[in-house]
């Protein structure tokens, strides 16, 4: 009686141990991994005779090739918010790059200087894009960088030059607009091989309804696939915790939306699992 007693315990033991999916486990152990030992430095490359400085972040525990995304900030450069957004890509498992279209680090501190330094990169795509490419070259060159898996993403200048880059048939997997300007270089269906996910705020001033409907269109119009997203209450730059000051201390429509930023990267995460 004993003997069976025991064999009964552990009969229950292993029915318990069997009802756990290995899969399971696997996908626990995949989205909590045991470390994380983040590094994080500057990188310089030339594009003619500029010195572009970029930043790289990426999970150093994990020795693994991994997909990677190139982060295009908004119109004041490379900043600490830029940053800041790559460290979280990073966190999620990705190589991520702030991406310096500027070159030399430079940054706007005032509305003005930005227009001026923006404004080069709307005129002319093909700077653009040979900027870009240097930067995607760069990241493509780490160890770490699966150079199949490759996308990019972009807050307001930086979502109108993401989107530029997939009309204009830059090789990646993916491109996302945070709030960005829609209309660019006119689409061409069989150059846009990359997916496309705009999130937008509903109430942006800078890029009104009738540049949501044109891009729309666009794209609509050729056949090209695109998810469009909008947040209602969302202004310009709605992702960025330090927009609401930064209308208010130059007078321009701009503010944070804590709900749109939390819900435009839940949209950006799922992008990534299903191109990825």
């Amino acid at each position: 009686m004993k003997q069976f007693k025991l064999w009964g315990i552990a009969g229950m033991l292993l029915i318990a141990a069997s009802c756990n999916n290995p899969a399971d486990k696997e996908k626990e152990e995949l989205e909590t991994p045991a470390v994380k030992m983040m590094s994080e430095r500057t990188v310089e490359y030339k594009v003619n005779d500029v010195t572009m400085v970029g930043f790289v972040a990426y999970d150093s525990a994990d020795t693994g090739r991994r997909p990677a995304i190139l982060v295009v900030p908004e119109w004041w450069g490379l900043n600490e918010y830029a940053k800041g957004r790559a460290r979280q890509l990073a966190d999620l498992g990705y190589v991520a790059m702030a991406v310096d279209m500027y070159g030399n680090g430079l940054q706007a501190d005032n509305p003005e200087m930005a227009g001026k330094l923006a404004t080069p990169f709307y005129e002319n795509p093909a700077m653009a894009r040979e900027r870009f490419t240097a930067a995607l070259q760069t990241l493509k060159s780490l160890a770490v960088t699966d150079t199949n898996k490759i996308a990019a993403i972009g807050y307001c200048f930086g979502g109108a030059q993401v989107l530029n880059m997939a009309r204009l048939g830059v090789p990646l997997k993916g491109v996302v607009s945070f709030h960005g300007n829609l209309v660019g270089v006119p689409p061409q269906k069989d150059m846009v091989k990359a997916a496309v996910l705009v999130l937008h705020g509903a109430d942006d001033q800078f890029v009104p309804q009738t540049e949501v409907a044109t891009f729309k269109k666009q794209m609509d119009s050729l056949g090209i696939p695109y998810i469009f997203k909008a947040y209602p209450g969302a202004t310009h730059a709605f992702t960025n915790p330090a927009a609401t000051e930064m209308g208010k201390q130059f007078n321009i429509p701009i503010a944070y939306n804590a709900a749109a930023d939390t819900a435009s990267w839940n949209e950006m995460k799922q992008f990534f699992r299903d191109i990825f």
